[in-house]
C-alpha cells in the first residue's frame, strides 16, 4: 500500500482507508508473456514507460472461497515479475471506472521459478523476506525489502482472488510493487522516485523509460547467489508503430 499511496498521490488521487484492510487487485491479460530477456516493445515514449519490480506466486487448483490458511497450501512456485506500466495512459483509463487494460501491457517473468521450501527461512509469515534489487542502465536503482511492509501476505492475496471463482492451476498472483517507507532503500519503479522528487523539489527530474534503456531485476539469497536468475530487458520501439 505504501507504493499505491505514492503513485496515487502523483496523479492527484487520495488513498481510501479500506486500502489498508482489503486488497486492491486487477486482473491482467494472460494471452501473452515476455521472457526474461525479451525487449519491452512500446509504440511511443510519450506513454510514460515504467517498470515495476515484483514477486509473484503460481498456484495449483484453488477452490472458490478458499480461506487464507487453505490458500497457503495451494502456493506451488515463486517467480519475479516486471509488471510494465504506461503511466501517462493510466489516469484517463482509470477515470472510466473499469480499471487497467491499455496502460498494462505484457509482463516479463524471471527465467527460474522456485518452490517455497527453496526460499528457506526467507519465506515466513506468507512473505519473502529478502531485498528485491533493480538496476537501471547498469546503476543500482533500488533494493527495498520485500517482506516487512507487504500489507497483505500471499495466502491472503490468493484467497482474495478466489473469493468468487476457482483459480486454475498456473494462476499467477503478484505481490504488487515492492516498496519501503525507508527511502534510502530506493524504489522498484520510476513513478515512486518521481513522486518523491515532486515532494522534495516541486517537480520530477527522473524521466520515464526511453528506447534503449535497460532494466535488470534480481533477488539474491543470504550468500549472494541469485535465486530466480534475472529479468534483464531493454526498451525498444515496437516495429509496427504507426
Amino acid at each position: 500500500v505504501n507504493h499505491v499511496e505514492l503513485v496515487r498521490k502523483a496523479r492527484g488521487a487520495t488513498t481510501p482507508d479500506d486500502f489498508w484492510t482489503d486488497p486492491l487487485m486487477y486482473q491482467g491479460c494472460s494471452d501473452g508473456m515476455l521472457g526474461p530477456t525479451d525487449p519491452i516493445e512500446v509504440a511511443s515514449e510519450e506513454w510514460g514507460i515504467d517498470f515495476e519490480s515484483e514477486i509473484a506466486v503460481i498456484t495449483d487448483d484453488v477452490p472458490m472461497g478458499a480461506s487464507p490458511d487453505q490458500a497457503a497450501g495451494h502456493i506451488q512456485l515463486f517467480v519475479l515479475v516486471n509488471d510494465v506500466s504506461l503511466r501517462n495512459l493510466i489516469p484517463a483509463e482509470l477515470s472510466k471506472g473499469f480499471g487497467f487494460l491499455q496502460s498494462k501491457p505484457t509482463s516479463a517473468f524471471s527465467p527460474v521459478a522456485v518452490t517455497p521450501d527453496e526460499l528457506g527461512p526467507a519465506y515466513h509469515d506468507g512473505r519473502v523476506h529478502l531485498p528485491l534489487r533493480t538496476r537501471l542502465n547498469g546503476e543500482p536503482f533500488g533494493a527495498p525489502e520485500a517482506g516487512p511492509e507487504m500489507t497483505f501476505d500471499f495466502p491472503r492475496l490468493v484467497s482474495h482472488a478466489a473469493l468468487t471463482r476457482r483459480l486454475g492451476a498456473g494462476t499467477i498472483v503478484g505481490s504488487g510493487t515492492v516498496s519501503n517507507s525507508d527511502r534510502s532503500r530506493g524504489s522498484s519503479c520510476l513513478a515512486e522516485r518521481r513522486m518523491l522528487e515532486i515532494v522534495e523539489a516541486g517537480a520530477p527530474s527522473t524521466p520515464f523509460l526511453r528506447f534503449g534503456d535497460r532494466v535488470r531485476i534480481e533477488m539474491l539469497d543470504g550468500e549472494g547467489q541469485t535465486i530466480f536468475g534475472a529479468i534483464d530487458q531493454q526498451v525498444a520501439r515496437y516495429p509496427g508503430a504507426r
